[in-house]
């Protein structure tokens, strides 16, 4: 995986192709907060179900970089003795997840820095409500060069991170202005460690949440409410791992599949999945008219290759869980300029996430961006490649995943750059993807041209 790979991709011209089954991984975004909960152990944990993303990757070379301890070829993770608590600028502004990891390290050694956090290129996601909310919990804040410094009262002085008896955070009542998963599951965890009873209001309710929840209870936490608006957290001692994490599904990766095989597959059956957190994927495909049987832990596309059937346009609005997730926006985008009729797309979470439009328009989708926030598709319209030398972009994660889509349904071949991007939450896509008959190439630099 390297920031040079691109994808070429030979479209299949609007047929509906492919078919087989694709597995899904364990969820990126749980994994990553567990991986930045193991601050919060005395002694190793064990990640299970953990998917090879670029992302998981990123969070492993962040905590080794602090001096936590893993293993070769297993996600065992001991961040019991950290010898740092400045979080790696690069990898820091690399990766929004990172900021998860300020929690724990505050919780448990009374002191952490970092940079304003990178990532996606898809809004204003501003660390504000973390500051305000570490200052609740007995914290002060300095911010000097574009690095946050943040140290419980009395802490200030100490070097080092080293072993620690708790960081001396107070537990506090605190209101998230909006609902925000990562500040969610951030605080959380910096609760669990913290002195009192923390009460946190108008939390996200993703299920990733619940579930690194429930395994940190499982472990000696005590937290109550998680998957519900208000969790209240009663803090303790560091925790002791009973049992490994067993990542849930990715919800995402589940319905990225889902979206493919309306477009591109005949036979598509999508697997080890939990079909109830995508069912506002399910809804809009069934109500559009895509054949779909869902089982206890698998959704079934089939008997999709219906001659003369069109697609329904639909009009969709992004909302916190169990909404529609708006991290499926533009590959419903995509799916949406190939339906019949008009659809209207409203973001409400990010502004700036319609970077895509461009690249499907340049493969003949007649997407019009009303604001920031609304686009406008009319559909259906043939795909077709770029003339050759012309490229694709993947802007973000999921913007990726929409042009590779596009890209399957267009006539011709394309290159799709930038897919180090889409490496950050997918599993070596390609190979998912020529597992069920699509013609899709990992290559390197220049070797798209050479």
């Amino acid at each position: 995986m390297s920031q040079t790979d691109s994808f070429v991709v030979n479209g299949l011209a609007g047929k509906k192709t492919l078919h087989g089954e694709v597995r899904v991984h364990g969820a990126k975004n749980a994994i990553l907060k567990a991986m930045a909960a193991s601050v919060l152990f005395d002694g190793p944990i064990k990640i299970t179900n953990f998917s090879d993303t670029a992302d998981v990757e990123k969070m492993e070379d962040l905590l080794v970089a602090l001096g936590a301890r893993t293993e070769k070829g297993s996600m065992v993770i001991d961040a019991s003795n950290l010898s740092s608590t400045d979080l790696d600028a690069d990898i820091s502004r690399s990766m929004r997840s990172s900021i998860v990891a300020t929690g724990p390290i505050l919780a448990r050694y009374g002191k952490v820095s970092f940079p304003s956090p990178g990532g996606c290129v898809i809004g204003a996601r501003p660390v504000d409500l973390f500051i305000e909310a570490y200052k609740k919990m007995g914290a002060d804040v300095v911010e000097k060069d574009g690095i946050f410094y943040i140290a419980v009262r009395g802490n200030q002085n100490e070097k080092g991170a080293g072993k620690s008896k708790g960081g001396g955070l107070k537990g506090a009542d605190i209101f998230f202005p909006i609902q925000t998963v990562t500040g969610t599951e951030t605080l959380m965890m910096a609760a669990v460690l913290a002195k009192g009873v923390t009460t946190l209001r108008n939390c996200a309710m993703e299920p990733e949440i619940e579930s690194v929840a429930k395994w940190l209870n499982e472990c000696g936490a005590s937290i109550k409410g998680a998957g519900t608006t208000t969790i209240t957290i009663r803090g303790g001692k560091a925790l002791k791992a009973k049992k490994p994490y067993h990542a849930m599904p990715d919800r995402i990766e589940a319905g990225s599949f889902l979206f493919l095989g309306a477009l591109c597959a005949d036979d598509l059956l999508v697997s080890d999945c939990e079909p109830r957190h995508v069912e506002s994927v399910t809804n809009l495909l069934q109500s559009s008219g895509v054949p779909i049987e869902i089982g206890k832990d698998f959704i079934h596309i089939k008997g999709n290759d219906r001659k003369n059937a069109s697609l329904k346009a639909l009009n969709i609005r992004t909302h916190e869980y169990p909404g529609f997730a708006t991290d499926f926006q533009p590959i419903a985008a995509a799916f949406l300029s190939q339906t019949t009729g008009e659809s209207v797309v409203f973001e409400t979470i990010f502004e700036g996430r319609f970077k895509y439009a461009e690249d499907l328009n340049r493969l003949g989708a007649n997407i019009k961006i009303m604001n920031p926030r609304e686009i406008l598709i009319a559909g259906p319209t043939p795909l077709k490649a770029l003339p050759p030398g012309e490229e694709l972009t993947a802007h973000d994660i999921r913007a990726g995943f929409a042009i590779v889509l596009a890209a399957l349904c267009a006539e011709g071949n394309s290159v799709v750059k930038n897919v180090h991007l889409i490496d950050r939450g997918y599993e070596r896509l390609e190979e998912d993807l020529t597992a069920l008959g699509a013609d899709v190439r990992r290559v390197h630099g220049e070797e798209v041209t050479g």
